[in-house]
Protein backbone atom coordinates (compact mmCIF):
# COMPACT_ATOMS: atom_id res chain seq x y z
CA UNK A 1 0.00 0.00 0.00
CA UNK A 2 1.25 3.54 -1.13
CA UNK A 3 2.17 5.65 2.08
CA UNK A 4 -0.77 8.47 2.91
CA UNK A 5 1.42 11.22 3.60
CA UNK A 6 4.20 13.11 1.71
CA UNK A 7 6.63 15.34 3.12
CA UNK A 8 7.97 17.41 0.57
CA UNK A 9 11.48 19.75 1.17
CA UNK A 10 11.71 22.95 0.06
CA UNK A 11 14.01 26.24 0.25
CA UNK A 12 11.64 28.98 2.00
CA UNK A 13 12.01 31.38 -0.50
CA UNK A 14 8.56 32.78 -2.22
CA UNK A 15 9.78 30.97 -5.75
CA UNK A 16 11.15 27.68 -3.93
CA UNK A 17 7.39 27.68 -2.15
CA UNK A 18 5.46 28.50 -5.75
CA UNK A 19 7.48 25.28 -7.28
CA UNK A 20 6.40 22.83 -4.29
CA UNK A 21 3.19 23.80 -3.94
CA UNK A 22 2.88 23.14 -7.31
CA UNK A 23 4.68 19.41 -7.34
CA UNK A 24 1.94 19.28 -4.52
CA UNK A 25 -0.97 20.08 -6.32
CA UNK A 26 -0.31 17.64 -9.15
CA UNK A 27 0.33 15.07 -6.86
CA UNK A 28 -3.16 15.40 -5.07
CA UNK A 29 -4.46 15.64 -8.75
CA UNK A 30 -3.34 12.47 -9.66
CA UNK A 31 -3.62 10.62 -6.10
CA UNK A 32 -6.48 12.47 -4.69
CA UNK A 33 -5.77 10.11 -1.04
CA UNK A 34 -2.30 11.62 -0.89
CA UNK A 35 -1.47 14.32 1.85
CA UNK A 36 1.39 16.11 1.15
CA UNK A 37 2.95 18.91 3.68
CA UNK A 38 5.98 21.20 3.03
CA UNK A 39 8.76 21.34 5.06
CA UNK A 40 10.81 24.25 4.99
CA UNK A 41 14.54 24.07 4.98
CA UNK A 42 16.93 26.80 4.97
CA UNK A 43 20.43 25.98 2.73
CA UNK A 44 23.72 27.23 2.36
CA UNK A 45 22.49 29.49 -0.60
CA UNK A 46 20.14 31.35 1.06
CA UNK A 47 22.16 31.87 4.21
CA UNK A 48 25.26 33.72 2.28
CA UNK A 49 23.72 36.26 0.02
CA UNK A 50 25.89 39.29 0.32
CA UNK A 51 28.78 37.09 -1.85
CA UNK A 52 28.89 36.14 -5.49
CA UNK A 53 27.67 32.44 -6.02
CA UNK A 54 30.90 31.73 -7.56
CA UNK A 55 32.78 32.60 -4.48
CA UNK A 56 30.61 31.15 -1.75
CA UNK A 57 31.28 27.62 -3.16
CA UNK A 58 29.84 25.17 -5.79
CA UNK A 59 27.71 22.20 -6.30
CA UNK A 60 24.98 21.83 -4.03
CA UNK A 61 25.02 25.26 -2.73
CA UNK A 62 20.95 25.60 -2.55
CA UNK A 63 20.42 21.49 -2.23
CA UNK A 64 22.82 20.18 0.22
CA UNK A 65 20.77 20.54 3.21
CA UNK A 66 17.80 19.67 1.59
CA UNK A 67 19.19 16.56 0.77
CA UNK A 68 20.88 16.05 4.07
CA UNK A 69 16.96 15.69 5.68
CA UNK A 70 16.04 13.31 2.60
CA UNK A 71 18.62 10.79 3.73
CA UNK A 72 17.75 10.93 7.81
CA UNK A 73 13.62 10.11 6.84
CA UNK A 74 12.84 13.97 7.83
CA UNK A 75 11.33 14.47 4.19
CA UNK A 76 10.03 12.35 1.14
CA UNK A 77 10.89 13.93 -1.50
CA UNK A 78 12.69 17.05 -2.57
CA UNK A 79 11.85 19.61 -5.09
CA UNK A 80 14.72 21.53 -6.55
CA UNK A 81 15.02 24.26 -9.48
CA UNK A 82 16.98 21.38 -11.61
CA UNK A 83 19.61 24.27 -12.75
CA UNK A 84 21.08 24.42 -8.79
CA UNK A 85 20.78 20.29 -8.23
CA UNK A 86 24.54 19.07 -8.67
CA UNK A 87 25.38 16.34 -11.33
CA UNK A 88 26.53 13.63 -9.15
CA UNK A 89 23.99 13.25 -6.42
CA UNK A 90 24.40 11.85 -3.12
CA UNK A 91 24.53 7.93 -2.94
CA UNK A 92 20.87 6.70 -2.09
CA UNK A 93 19.32 9.41 -3.73
CA UNK A 94 18.10 9.40 -7.26
CA UNK A 95 16.37 12.22 -9.67
CA UNK A 96 12.87 10.88 -9.62
CA UNK A 97 11.09 13.23 -11.79
CA UNK A 98 11.53 16.20 -14.00
CA UNK A 99 8.89 18.27 -14.51
CA UNK A 100 8.30 19.72 -17.48
CA UNK A 101 10.36 22.75 -18.72
CA UNK A 102 8.80 26.65 -18.42
CA UNK A 103 10.43 28.77 -20.41
CA UNK A 104 14.04 28.17 -20.32
CA UNK A 105 15.58 31.78 -21.59
CA UNK A 106 17.22 34.37 -19.72
CA UNK A 107 15.28 37.51 -19.20
CA UNK A 108 16.22 41.15 -19.77
CA UNK A 109 14.46 43.32 -17.23
CA UNK A 110 14.74 47.19 -17.25
CA UNK A 111 12.79 50.00 -16.24
CA UNK A 112 14.23 52.54 -18.39
CA UNK A 113 15.44 50.42 -21.59
CA UNK A 114 13.61 48.29 -23.47
CA UNK A 115 15.95 45.57 -24.77
CA UNK A 116 19.51 44.96 -24.33
CA UNK A 117 20.92 46.84 -27.73
CA UNK A 118 19.58 49.95 -26.00
CA UNK A 119 21.41 50.30 -23.53
CA UNK A 120 24.17 52.92 -23.73
CA UNK A 121 28.17 52.49 -23.44
CA UNK A 122 29.01 51.87 -19.81
CA UNK A 123 25.79 50.82 -18.61
CA UNK A 124 25.43 48.72 -15.09
CA UNK A 125 23.65 45.22 -15.25
CA UNK A 126 23.09 43.41 -12.76
CA UNK A 127 23.39 39.36 -12.57
CA UNK A 128 25.21 36.55 -10.29
CA UNK A 129 26.04 34.19 -12.87
CA UNK A 130 29.15 34.22 -14.50
CA UNK A 131 27.81 32.59 -17.37
CA UNK A 132 24.99 35.15 -17.74
CA UNK A 133 28.15 37.52 -17.22
CA UNK A 134 30.45 36.26 -20.00
CA UNK A 135 27.90 35.78 -22.41
CA UNK A 136 26.67 39.33 -21.85
CA UNK A 137 30.08 40.63 -22.35
CA UNK A 138 30.55 38.80 -25.78
CA UNK A 139 27.73 40.77 -27.27
CA UNK A 140 28.51 44.39 -25.62
CA UNK A 141 32.09 44.37 -23.85
CA UNK A 142 31.54 47.94 -23.08
CA UNK A 143 28.59 47.44 -20.55
CA UNK A 144 29.87 46.87 -16.59
CA UNK A 145 28.77 44.11 -14.68
CA UNK A 146 27.71 44.28 -11.32
CA UNK A 147 26.94 41.30 -8.73
CA UNK A 148 23.15 40.99 -7.93
CA UNK A 149 21.87 38.36 -5.27
CA UNK A 150 18.68 37.53 -3.14
CA UNK A 151 15.99 36.33 -3.96
CA UNK A 152 13.14 38.01 -7.11
CA UNK A 153 11.76 40.47 -5.15
CA UNK A 154 15.25 41.97 -3.76
CA UNK A 155 16.66 41.65 -7.32
CA UNK A 156 13.75 43.20 -8.79
CA UNK A 157 13.74 45.97 -5.52
CA UNK A 158 17.55 47.01 -5.92
CA UNK A 159 16.42 47.01 -10.20
CA UNK A 160 13.65 49.87 -9.13
CA UNK A 161 15.94 51.69 -6.26
CA UNK A 162 18.21 52.39 -9.79
CA UNK A 163 20.70 50.58 -8.76
CA UNK A 164 21.39 48.91 -11.95
CA UNK A 165 20.28 49.83 -15.45
CA UNK A 166 18.90 46.42 -16.34
CA UNK A 167 18.76 42.89 -14.46
CA UNK A 168 19.36 39.43 -16.09
CA UNK A 169 16.73 36.58 -14.64
CA UNK A 170 15.26 33.47 -15.51
CA UNK A 171 12.31 33.75 -17.70
CA UNK A 172 10.85 30.49 -15.07
CA UNK A 173 11.07 31.96 -12.11
CA UNK A 174 9.57 35.44 -13.07
CA UNK A 175 6.51 33.34 -14.92
CA UNK A 176 6.25 31.30 -12.08
CA UNK A 177 5.73 34.00 -9.54
CA UNK A 178 3.17 35.86 -11.98
CA UNK A 179 6.09 38.63 -12.91
CA UNK A 180 6.30 37.88 -16.62
CA UNK A 181 4.90 41.03 -17.31
CA UNK A 182 8.61 42.64 -16.02
CA UNK A 183 10.19 41.13 -18.99
CA UNK A 184 11.17 43.21 -21.77
CA UNK A 185 13.32 41.31 -23.54
CA UNK A 186 13.53 37.20 -23.89
CA UNK A 187 17.40 36.59 -25.30
CA UNK A 188 16.96 33.44 -27.63
CA UNK A 189 19.09 30.63 -26.56
CA UNK A 190 21.31 30.94 -29.75
CA UNK A 191 22.17 34.42 -28.19
CA UNK A 192 22.37 33.44 -24.24
CA UNK A 193 22.57 29.90 -24.00
CA UNK A 194 20.78 28.91 -20.46
CA UNK A 195 21.99 27.12 -17.27
CA UNK A 196 21.88 23.53 -17.72
CA UNK A 197 18.60 22.68 -16.44
CA UNK A 198 17.02 26.04 -16.26
CA UNK A 199 13.25 26.22 -16.38
CA UNK A 200 12.70 22.32 -15.50
CA UNK A 201 11.91 21.50 -11.56
CA UNK A 202 13.82 18.20 -10.38
CA UNK A 203 12.52 16.02 -7.76
CA UNK A 204 15.09 13.66 -5.72
CA UNK A 205 14.32 11.08 -3.61
CA UNK A 206 15.31 7.80 -1.71
CA UNK A 207 16.49 5.47 -4.59
CA UNK A 208 15.14 2.37 -2.50
CA UNK A 209 11.71 3.91 -1.70
CA UNK A 210 9.91 2.00 -4.78
CA UNK A 211 6.39 3.30 -3.40
CA UNK A 212 7.31 7.11 -3.53
CA UNK A 213 8.77 6.54 -6.85
CA UNK A 214 6.37 5.14 -8.64
CA UNK A 215 3.75 8.08 -7.14
CA UNK A 216 6.05 10.41 -8.74
CA UNK A 217 6.03 8.93 -12.03
CA UNK A 218 3.31 10.97 -13.15
CA UNK A 219 5.02 14.10 -12.73
CA UNK A 220 8.04 12.93 -15.01
CA UNK A 221 8.44 14.61 -18.84
CA UNK A 222 9.72 12.85 -21.42
CA UNK A 223 11.01 15.51 -23.69
CA UNK A 224 12.26 17.32 -20.34
CA UNK A 225 14.24 14.62 -18.74
CA UNK A 226 15.71 13.17 -22.36
CA UNK A 227 16.95 17.11 -22.96
CA UNK A 228 18.29 17.56 -19.24
CA UNK A 229 20.03 14.32 -18.90
CA UNK A 230 22.05 15.40 -22.03
CA UNK A 231 22.58 18.91 -20.70
CA UNK A 232 23.68 17.17 -17.04
CA UNK A 233 25.78 14.38 -19.13
CA UNK A 234 27.56 17.48 -20.91
CA UNK A 235 28.53 19.42 -17.53
CA UNK A 236 29.04 16.26 -15.90
CA UNK A 237 31.98 15.31 -18.51
CA UNK A 238 33.13 18.97 -18.33
CA UNK A 239 33.61 18.68 -14.15
CA UNK A 240 32.28 22.01 -14.32
CA UNK A 241 30.76 24.11 -11.59
CA UNK A 242 29.50 27.69 -10.33
CA UNK A 243 33.47 28.82 -10.98
CA UNK A 244 33.35 28.49 -14.69
CA UNK A 245 30.68 30.02 -17.20
CA UNK A 246 29.28 26.41 -18.94
CA UNK A 247 25.92 26.53 -20.39
CA UNK A 248 23.51 24.23 -22.02
CA UNK A 249 20.50 23.57 -23.47
CA UNK A 250 18.88 20.29 -25.14
CA UNK A 251 15.42 20.53 -26.85
CA UNK A 252 13.60 17.27 -28.76
CA UNK A 253 12.31 18.03 -32.26
CA UNK A 254 11.37 15.22 -34.68
CA UNK A 255 12.38 12.53 -32.22
CA UNK A 256 15.98 13.61 -32.41
CA UNK A 257 17.81 15.50 -29.66
CA UNK A 258 19.25 18.60 -30.29
CA UNK A 259 22.18 19.73 -27.78
CA UNK A 260 24.33 23.18 -27.80
CA UNK A 261 26.70 23.44 -25.08
CA UNK A 262 28.87 26.40 -24.06
CA UNK A 263 32.09 27.10 -22.51
CA UNK A 264 33.32 30.82 -22.00
CA UNK A 265 35.89 33.03 -20.24
CA UNK A 266 34.37 35.49 -17.22
CA UNK A 267 35.05 38.25 -19.41
CA UNK A 268 33.62 36.54 -22.91
CA UNK A 269 36.59 37.11 -24.96
CA UNK A 270 36.80 33.06 -25.21
CA UNK A 271 34.00 31.08 -26.27
CA UNK A 272 33.27 27.67 -27.39
CA UNK A 273 30.10 26.83 -28.56
CA UNK A 274 28.98 23.77 -30.55
CA UNK A 275 25.78 21.86 -31.08
CA UNK A 276 25.48 17.93 -31.84
CA UNK A 277 22.34 15.75 -32.19
CA UNK A 278 21.30 12.18 -31.42
CA UNK A 279 18.36 9.96 -31.10
CA UNK A 280 16.49 10.25 -27.76
CA UNK A 281 18.17 7.22 -26.57
CA UNK A 282 21.47 8.08 -26.39
CA UNK A 283 21.21 11.27 -24.16
CA UNK A 284 23.82 10.93 -22.19
CA UNK A 285 26.37 9.51 -24.31
CA UNK A 286 24.90 13.27 -26.88
CA UNK A 287 26.18 14.89 -23.29
CA UNK A 288 29.69 13.21 -23.13
CA UNK A 289 30.39 13.24 -27.39
CA UNK A 290 29.33 17.20 -26.78
CA UNK A 291 31.53 17.65 -24.04
CA UNK A 292 34.62 16.02 -25.22
CA UNK A 293 34.21 18.11 -28.69
CA UNK A 294 34.63 21.14 -26.98
CA UNK A 295 37.56 20.33 -25.02
CA UNK A 296 39.00 18.98 -28.55
CA UNK A 297 38.22 22.59 -29.80
CA UNK A 298 40.91 24.23 -26.94
CA UNK A 299 37.65 24.91 -24.12
CA UNK A 300 40.60 23.03 -21.82
CA UNK A 301 42.19 26.19 -21.69
CA UNK A 302 38.96 28.25 -19.87
CA UNK A 303 38.36 24.77 -17.92
CA UNK A 304 42.34 25.02 -16.75
CA UNK A 305 42.04 21.05 -17.88
CA UNK A 306 44.41 19.72 -20.38
CA UNK A 307 43.23 19.91 -24.26
CA UNK A 308 41.32 16.64 -25.55
CA UNK A 309 42.82 15.62 -29.13
CA UNK A 310 40.36 12.59 -29.68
Amino acid sequence: MAPSKFLIGSRGSKLALVQANWVKGALTTRHPDLEVEIVITKTSGDIFTDQPLSQVGGKGLFTKEIEEALLEGKVDLAVHSLKDLPTVLPHGLCLAAVTEREDARDAFVSNKFPRLAALPRGAVVGTSSLRRQSQLLQIRSDLEIRNLRGNLDTRLRKLDEGQYDAIILACAGLVRLGLGHRITERFPTSEICPAIGQGALGIEARSGDTRILEQLECLDHRATRLATQAERAFLKSLGGGCQVPIAGFGHLEREQLHLTGVVASTDGRKTYRHALQSDPSQAERLGIRLAKHLLSLGAGEVLGVPDTKK
